[in-house]
């Protein structure tokens, strides 16, 4: 904005603001351009209505000015409303004010209901002009701002889906999961799913939001176990300014915020039963009540819960409601242990390689045939995510071109190498494996081996005396 100086010494703002004007009289463009000029940065005028198309995407206006009538004598309207449908065409979001000097009711509606956000009359007062211009500036900036947040969504939702993005597995266990995924997904129902840490029960709940109806909205993932018991209700269903000695403004709940998409509930069988309960409340409901509000507030979602819990155990031990549990699991989908679909452990491996070549720089690794083996011969007890660590780690720390089964620091995949096996996951002794290895690999090189093991070299100095190494 610039800063202009009236004649009585007031200072104003002129608008950032691009006005363009399509009128064939060129007594009407002058007038207006002389006085709109003074409230707004640029105002671009134009006789001829055939170079609408080109003016607009030259100038990208905030709003157009635009005549009913460009023939003598012509005053149906017929042809302004002709242009006027050709802008919304080009710009849905054109804020186009009609200008005509026969307007009547039923040629307002008549330009409203075609895309129009509102009309004047020839001759006009210029305040009023001016106060229908500046709201309708306004909402052109509102909507610009809508858009970007939009856009700032969807690039956010892809970036965080980057990690979630393709499921890789062809094993029975595998298609199975895939196909009820098919199944449920454009549906509204609630889906159950259970597996062990490291299963991806993140990247299947995902895969649900994808390929539903509610694509287009927000997934919203609430992990349970990190909420603690007493913020459990201000989390999840808000709260407002004052209800609480913390709560300094009103706040909304992880419900009212994914209400129209996909709500994640992780760790779900780490609730209380108290928590059980509050929750089984709004879901039957369908409504939550801010902490310290008093009036409920509807909220549409679909839920999908996730935990590595035995539920059914848990319900049977009475520490978790068995009402809940039928409530949440319309469907419920169980995740195989990577030790349970070994034929996929290359695809993963692959997968991830690909993935961490890229990242690092090193495209031309690959994997030595008798490492494959090997990593289908280990039990991976941290399933896919152990993998994926696993083989981020080798692709960092390799120095050639191709990944053995020593770039793995693995319990059993040192067994067929002469060296002892652990006796068990005993931390000291994984911790005491892991050093001897790394210094054998690199020949005694403190430095080095305490860059691999994420140590300084003092603490890895204190680390092999205490092993005694």
């Amino acid at each position: 904005m610039s800063l202009l100086e009236t004649k009585d010494g007031t200072n104003f703002m002129k608008k950032d603001a691009t006005i363009l004007i399509i009128d064939d009289e060129e007594d009407i463009l002058l007038s207006l351009k002389l006085f709109l000029k003074q409230h707004f940065e640029r105002v671009v005028t134009e006789r001829n209505p055939n170079l609408l198309p080109r003016m607009m995407r030259q100038h990208e206006p905030n709003v157009i000015l635009l005549d009913m009538n460009f023939r003598k004598g012509d005053t149906s309207g017929s042809e302004g409303m002709r242009w006027l449908k050709k802008a919304v065409e080009l710009d849905p979001n054109a804020n186009v004010i009609m200008i005509t000097a026969y307007g009547d009711v039923k040629v307002a509606v008549k330009c409203l209901k075609n895309g129009a956000v509102d009309f004047i009359e020839k001759p006009w007062r210029n305040e009023k002009l001016l106060a229908t211009i500046n709201a309708v500036v306004q909402l052109s900036q509102s909507k610009q701002e809508v858009q970007q947040l939009q856009s700032r969504q969807r690039l956010l939702s892809a970036d965080m889906d980057q990690k979630f993005a393709e499921m890789v597995g062809q094993s029975t266990a595998m298609k199975q999961v895939l196909q009820t995924i098919d199944k449920v997904a454009k549906t509204d129902a609630d889906v159950l799913i259970l597996g062990e840490n490291g299963t991806g029960k993140e990247l299947v709940a995902r895969a649900i939001h994808r390929q539903s109806l509610r694509a287009d909205e927000v997934f919203i993932n609430v992990d349970l176990g990190a909420i603690p018991d007493s913020l459990f209700e201000s989390e999840l269903f808000g709260h407002k300014r004052g209800s609480f000695t913390d709560a300094k403004e009103d706040r909304t709940g992880r419900f009212e915020a994914a209400s129209g998409g996909t709500l994640f509930l992780d760790e779900i069988g780490n609730l209380v039963m108290q928590s059980q309960s509050k929750l089984l409340t709004v879901l039957q409901n369908r409504e939550v009540v801010r902490v310290g509000a008093v009036q409920p507030t509807p909220i549409n979602i679909r839920l999908v819960c996730a935990t590595n819990v035995p539920l059914y155990e848990k319900v049977r031990e009475k520490a978790f409601r068995q009402d809940l549990l039928y409530r949440i699991n319309t469907v419920e989908i169980q995740l195989p242990p990577l030790r349970e679909r070994v034929t996929d452990i290359p695809l993963l491996a692959e997968h991830f390689l690909k993935m961490y070549a890229r990242k690092y720089q090193k495209p031309s690794l690959g994997f030595a045939a008798e490492t494959l083996k090997r990593l289908q011969a280990y039990n991976w007890p941290g399933n896919i995510r152990e993998l994926r660590h696993a083989v981020e780690r080798a692709v960092i720390l390799c120095d050639g071109d191709c990944l053995g089964p020593g770039d793995f620091m693995l319990q059993n995949l040192i067994e067929d190498e002469g060296e002892t096996a652990l006796p068990s996951y005993n931390l000291d002794d994984l911790e005491k494996w892991a050093i001897q290895k790394s210094m054998t690999r690199h020949q005694g090189n403190i430095t080095r081996a305490a860059d691999e093991l994420g140590l300084t070299r003092a603490a890895l100095y204190r680390r092999l005396e205490k092993y005694g190494l």
